[in-house]
């Protein structure tokens, strides 16, 4: 039986779950290791579909620290939104009001940060313009939901950065690392009663208020299993190449020192000893 559109849901929705169903998509079109790949630890993840791995760690990671906001927040992940294949990675409504959180998880790069600008190792992204883009669309969406204006708050969360300066924040958006985030939110002022939360959170629970074709959520747990079994593949080939890294320069010193032994056997036998 097909799900009625305008009674959808979009509470079961996963971290990262748009995400994980591109990357697996995308998976599905590479080539299985051949044995000695797997042996020297070749990932199993293709060029094209790296990207959407990175991605979906990054959302994985902020999804586990909003788990910590407690009761008096609705948090949604991966929201469908607009007329295609666009989606909002984290939806928050609470007692400090309506927030997007666009997640960029730049492990191991320098981000830097200045009114309209944000780099990333020496590069200039549209982060900025994105988020604050998704929150006034959000902001429309919900206003028309509720029959009321709704402001919502742009984010960017940074996830695992190798370091991140701010020289001044963004006028529309917000930029944090992910461990700054939860004691921000629960830093911010009250601004919307409990009535008022409930009736937006209603609003943006309905899958109809974000997309003009909503469809079936698909099993995210499901997604969840299919990536946390690439992902300990991923793992396990991480683990073999740094095992030959290692391995390497120790069975060459045991051929230096298997080599010395073996002269001077040789030796020792030339001279009568």
């Amino acid at each position: 039986m097909t799900a009625d559109p305008a009674q959808m849901l979009l509470d079961g929705r996963v971290p990262a779950q748009a995400v994980i169903e591109e990357l697996l998509a995308r998976q599905s079109f590479v080539r299985p290791r051949t044995w000695i790949q797997r042996v020297f630890g070749v990932s199993p993840i293709g060029p094209d579909s790296w990207p959407w791995y990175k991605g979906a760690l990054g959302e994985i990671a902020v999804g586990r620290i909003l788990e910590g906001l407690g009761p008096e927040w609705l948090v949604l992940h991966a929201i469908p939104v607009g007329k295609g294949d666009t989606d909002i990675d984290h939806l928050l409504v609470g007692p400090a009001g309506v927030f997007t959180l666009n997640t960029k998880n730049h492990s191991g790069q320098s981000v830097w940060v200045a009114g309209r600008t944000l780099m990333v190792a020496g590069k200039k992204t549209r982060h900025l313009y994105n988020a604050a883009y998704e929150a006034a669309r959000a902001s429309k969406l919900l206003s028309a939901a509720v029959g009321s204006a709704v402001n919502v708050t742009g984010m960017v969360v940074v996830v695992d950065p190798k370091g991140m300066t701010i020289r001044s924040q963004p006028d529309q958006v917000v930029v944090l690392r992910e461990v700054q985030l939860l004691g921000w939110l629960k830093r911010c002022r009250r601004v919307l009663g409990p009535a008022e939360v409930g009736q937006i959170a209603a609003a943006a629970t309905l899958a109809r208020t974000w997309h003009r074709n909503p469809v079936a959520p698909g099993n995210g747990d499901t997604l969840q299993v299919h990536f946390n079994a690439l992902r300990l593949l991923v793992e396990q080939a991480r683990r073999r190449r740094a095992a030959w890294v290692l391995g390497v320069p120790a069975a060459g010193f045991l051929m230096l020192a298997n080599g010395a032994q073996t002269l001077a056997a040789i030796a020792l036998s030339l001279s009568g000893r």
